[in-house]
Formats: structure tokens, sequence, C-alpha cells
């Protein structure tokens, strides 16, 4: 798909660089998340799209949008629960996968490529709105949320899991950032993990937000089979050791080695990470 960019509305080289920016930042982020196989990291995170449903407190029969679903992680876990269920992400390969674990479960779910910044439905079409760790990393953060909140119906909920700048993914995304800093003009995706950023987004079009500190247990074989995970499926984490030279690349391993180990609660040599992310269930006006 090709990146939507928004025309800056006043004249100024500084809006045109921003602009600028987002548009390649959101080209680069695709090739990101295209790139290895989210899938493989997503399915262990399945755990985290029961729990939001159950907090969403879905209704059959309900009208589900899952946006930036990845491989479909709370699309299914909706449509466990009787819904009808529209599942979207700009990585068509993911939504393959979402679709196979859907037909393995014998599960009707429609799966359809979209952008999370322009999403190809009519305003107030579906009864819930959600993402999983997947809304969060759009470059135009604005945007992104003013298309949640569209879709929506009033009286609708949006539904939202997002890793906190605290949390240990929140670390992972601040160790990548020594080493390769974002372009100027982009917010952290962490952003979407408090409640300050939320309220400025959400708050003018909210009747309520709810926010509950949550945590999710990366468990591995070891600190070293997670590095490995990610470095092969996990595609920031792939790319930005493929962008740095050897050197680079080693210490960017110490120093994501030395965060799993410092926050490691398995004493029997595997992996129990913590990561806190926030479960957030907004209602809309």
């Amino acid at each position: 798909m090709e990146a939507t960019t928004t025309p800056a509305r006043q004249p100024g080289n500084s809006k045109i660089t921003a602009t600028t920016d987002l548009a390649a930042l959101k080209i680069r982020q695709q090739a990101a998340w295209s790139s290895g196989n989210y899938a493989v990291v997503g399915t262990t995170l399945q755990i985290v799209g029961e729990e939001l449903c159950e907090a969403l407190d879905l209704s059959s029969g309900s009208k589900v949008l899952d946006v930036a679903a990845g491989n479909g992680m709370v699309s299914l876990a909706a449509a466990r629960r009787w819904c009808e269920v529209t599942s979207t992400d700009y990585v068509p390969a993911l939504l393959e996968c979402g679709r196979a674990r859907a037909s393995a479960e014998g599960l009707s779910i429609d799966f359809i490529e979209a952008d999370a910044e322009s999403l190809p439905f009519a305003t107030a079409a579906f009864d819930t709105v959600v993402s999983t760790f997947g809304v969060m990393f759009t470059p135009n953060q604005n945007q992104a949320a003013a298309e949640l909140l569209r879709v929506c119906k009033s009286g609708g909920k949006i539904g939202l899991a997002n890793w906190t700048p605290e949390g240990f993914i929140g670390q992972v995304f601040k160790t990548l950032g020594k080493y390769l800093p974002p372009p100027a003009g982009a917010k952290s995706p962490a952003l979407w993990g408090t409640r300050t950023r939320l309220n400025e987004m959400f708050e003018a079009d909210a009747s309520s937000i709810k926010v509950e500190p949550r945590l999710f247990n990366f468990r591995y074989r070891s600190p070293e089979h997670f590095l490995d995970v990610f470095k092969t499926f996990y595609g920031p984490v792939l790319k930005a050791f493929a962008a740095l030279d050897v050197p680079s690349q080693e210490n960017l391993g110490n120093d994501l080695h030395a965060l799993i180990v410092r926050m490691n609660r398995a004493g029997d040599g595997t992996m129990v990470v913590p990561s806190e992310y926030l479960e957030v269930v907004i209602t809309k006006r």
C-alpha cells in the first residue's frame, strides 16, 4: 500500500519537512513489519486479546473492527465470542496468517488490507474498534486516533493494548533508539501507553476513558533465545540489526541482553520478563 500523506495546510518549510518525515517513516515501518514474521511473536500474545475482549464486555453479534491486527490476535478472540469481525492490516502476509488461524478454528472473519490512518469504512460503521500493540506504531498518531473514533458509533467502545514507556518493550524500543534515532517530527509509539497522550487524542470525543495497567510475561527458553527470535522474526528488531555495522550490532545485542537479564524474574536459566502495557477502554460520546 502507498503511504498516505496529509498536505501541509499552511506554507512553511518546517511543516512540509514534518509531513515528509512521517510519510518516509510509514514506508520504512511497513517494510519492517513486512520483514521477518511477526506472527511468530504475535501468537504468543494471544492472552492479551482475550483479556481485552473481556474488558470490553463484548456481546455476540457486535460489529468489531480490528485495526493493525497483525495475525489476528484480537480478531480471533472477538470471533470466539460470536461477534461479526473485520480484521485489517497493511501487511498482506500477516492477514494471510490470520486467515489461516481463523480457518483452522472454523471462525468467520473478514480480512481486509487497510491503512490505520485511512480506514476504508463508513463513519460509525462498528460497535467496537480494537487494536493490540498495532495502531500505536502509526507515524501520524492524531490521524490514526481520529480514524478509530470516526468508524466507531456513538456509544460504542474503542479497546486498546499499548506498551508503556517504562515497561520492557518500551525499554527495548528506547534501546533501539540509541542506535537508530527516529526521524524529526515522529512521536514515540510508547506515548500511546500513557494516560496523558490518550487524553490528548481521545478525551474530547469520549464519555469515559478507562485505563488499567497490566503485565504480559514474555516466556522464552533463555535471554539468548528471545534475542534470536526477535532478531529473526520481529521486523523492527530485525531491521535495526540489519542497518548497523558489526561492532554496533554487537553493542546493541549486549545492551538488549543486559536489559533482559536485569528484568528477568526466572531463576532456572529460562526467561520470564514481565512487560507492562495499558489496557484501554474508551466509550465514544
